[in-house]
């Protein structure tokens, strides 16, 4: 049975998977062990680790309740892993995915859950180099995260819209905002999670899964949204990387509003007919981001992904006012109403010097704050 270590509702936390680059012509570069031996010189208590392919580094928040805070403790990781860097005449950069890196020159990192990957997913395993941005949403109980986990799926879209900053991949333009979900569509256990209603019923169907020898433990799920029994919290999946940590921050208030707002409302409950058209409007958003359609199912009604953005913004009005992240939800607003996410941003860039290594160049000196 799977124990769900209970959390104070609403803290939050933050992943971030960045890209390790040279400064040649900043194509990725297998940097983090030689990055991870000068940060370890500095006694920082960060949670700073590698991820699955050399060319890959993770930091990661400690609990938060206040964006503010989490985005000073950022501020801080930022410039110790920039000092870090320095050193090594290396580039950190956001952005979902490396536009011009080819997979197989990618090498695993060597730790023994990396291994397995390798050896059980193939040569997808160094196809997901890939870079997002993972929130974390604490709850009370397992019951309630199911719950959170189920509600939020709605607004998958819009995690995805706002944060797009994959729109090169293997040095070509995707037309995708965010191609680098498709990487990860590639696995057995991606998409979402079963519809099942509360904690007993997830245990089930978990016991199940391992008994059948597909699953060993929750990280062999590759949900846009899980449960994340050992922190105790919903966790979203499904963003890349921003470009900048301010967006990072901003995103993670807006999940966090969000799941206040579905906190109090008790009486709005789960609907299977969501996944309806779950993996369309995840197309919809991956492919056309603001200009894509989002169909709700329980009512027909389309829309444009922006205005259901924006919808959703008035709607959470009052309670981000409460939960003191209006700044950080009027800054995502912002860049909705300036018609420019950083996929837009990035695709600007190469327009103007039509090389893909001075687009690493410049979104690596957005995210080193240079």
């Amino acid at each position: 049975m799977l124990e769900f270590n209970n959390s104070t509702p609403l803290t939050m936390g933050v992943e971030l998977e960045l890209q390790i680059v040279n400064r040649r012509d900043y194509n990725l570069t297998r940097g983090s062990s030689d990055l991870l031996v000068i940060i370890d010189k500095t006694d920082h208590g960060y949670d700073i680790k590698p991820e699955i392919t050399e060319s890959m580094i993770e930091i990661a928040t400690s609990v938060h309740t206040d964006h503010k805070e989490m985005l000073a403790e950022l501020t801080a990781m930022r410039t110790l892993l920039v000092s870090a860097a320095d050193k090594l005449n290396l580039g950190l950069a956001g952005g979902g995915a490396h536009p011009f890196q080819h997979w197989e020159d990618q090498r695993i990192y060597p730790t023994d859950r990396y291994r397995l990957v390798s050896e059980l997913y193939g040569y997808l395993a160094k196809q997901f180099t890939v870079y997002g941005q993972h929130i974390h949403i604490g709850c009370a109980t397992g019951d309630e995260a199911i719950r959170l986990a189920h509600m939020l799926a709605r607004y998958i879209p819009h995690f995805i819209t706002l944060s797009a900053s994959s729109p090169f991949y293997q040095g070509v333009d995707t037309t995708f905002q965010s191609s680098r979900l498709t990487s990860i569509n590639a696995f057995p256990l991606s998409g979402y999670m079963p519809f099942v209603t509360d904690w007993d019923a997830f245990n089930a169907y978990f016991d199940k899964m391992s008994s059948l020898g597909i699953v060993a433990s929750m990280k062999d799920f590759y949900w846009d949204i899980r449960p994340k029994p050992e922190y105790g919290t919903v966790e979203i999946r499904v963003c890349d990387t921003p470009l900048s940590i301010e967006v990072a921050v901003a995103l993670a208030g807006y999940a966090q509003t969000l799941s206040k707002f579905f906190f109090a409302q008790q009486e709005l409950k789960p609907a299977q007919d969501t996944y309806l058209t779950y993996s369309y409007n995840r197309f919809q958003a991956c492919r056309f981001g603001f200009n894509g359609a989002i169909i709700n199912p329980i009512n027909g009604t389309q829309t444009s992904i922006k205005e259901d953005i924006l919808q959703t913004f008035d709607m959470l009005a009052d309670i981000a006012q409460e939960l003191g992240t209006t700044e950080a939800i009027e800054l995502l607003r912002q860049r909705i109403q300036a018609g420019q996410s950083d996929a837009d941003w990035l695709r600007a860039c190469y327009e103007k010097s039509g090389s893909l290594s001075d687009v690493v160049r410049q979104q690596s000196a957005v995210w080193m704050a240079r």
